[in-house]
């Protein structure tokens, strides 16, 4: 597994103190993790904060060397937003638009805007500085399980779902429209997929939210939920302002009908 990561301001010596605790955890297999940060300090810290739980690491500078290095061997990518050269945002975006790879955003920029911009970059999760190494080890896991399933490494019922001209391949995680494929996000398909299997259900976002991420309903996590929506609307649509796939209820919540 691997883990993309551009980041420069992570509380070292809080981190440098809770690895003592986390070095004898279970390990989680052959991961590793591309990780990119212009302090070679921070960079040796993550390193074995992430190694302490099973995960080889690949360092890079910065975004564009983060950009660069990411393919689809990586299992999860790691960015910080403020870099010198390019920043998160911008890496983020390059690298969505080749993989599929999840990406967490770790930074100390937490306003609203900053989220939106970072989820319309095509962002997966955001997680706040400063951290807990316990949070931070939970987050990459809980983003990885989720890879691993959409990926189909755990597979169930029918083999595809078709919603007028798409074409959901649940055996290969693949979503074809008039036989060309969409590049999804995991999470941008397994809101699809969740939606497209329950036809004409209506879905608020805290169903979506707890159904896909796999955590409880919090407030702020509207704001997720919509911009993921969003993403996944101008990839299927011709028109995202009048989707014809996923409808919105206004008020309650969404569905495909």
């Amino acid at each position: 597994m691997k883990i993309v990561w551009p980041s420069r301001n992570i509380h070292t010596r809080m981190v440098k103190n809770e690895t003592r605790h986390y070095k004898e955890r279970c390990q989680v297999g052959q991961a590793e993790d591309l990780f990119a940060d212009d302090d070679p300090e921070i960079r040796e810290v993550v390193r074995i904060l992430l190694e302490s739980e099973g995960y080889q690491v690949v360092e890079a500078e910065n975004g564009e060397q983060a950009a660069s290095a990411a393919d689809d061997t990586f299992d999860l990518i790691i960015l910080d937003v403020m870099m010198p050269g390019r920043n998160g945002f911008s890496a983020c975006a390059e690298i969505r638009r080749k993989l599929n790879t999840p990406i967490l955003f770790l930074t100390a920029r937490t306003q609203d805007s900053d989220k939106t911009m970072g989820f319309g970059a095509g962002g997966d999760d955001y997680l706040a500085k400063p951290f807990s190494y316990a949070e931070l080890a939970a987050r990459v896991k809980a983003m990885i399980r989720r890879y691993h399933v959409y990926k189909g490494k755990e597979e169930d019922g029918e083999e595809s779902i078709t919603v007028k001209d798409l074409v959901i391949q649940k055996s290969f995680n693949e979503v074809m429209k008039n036989s060309r494929e969409i590049l999804l996000t995991d999470l941008e398909y397994r809101i699809l997929l969740l939606l497209a299997s329950n036809r004409g259900k209506l879905f608020t976002i805290e169903n979506i939210y707890e159904s896909v991420w796999g955590e409880a309903y919090f407030y702020s996590a509207n704001n997720t939920v919509m911009v993921h929506i969003r993403n996944l609307r101008r990839k299927l649509e011709a028109d995202p302002k009048n989707p014809k796939y996923i409808v919105n209820v206004w008020g309650k919540g969404y569905r495909i009908e």
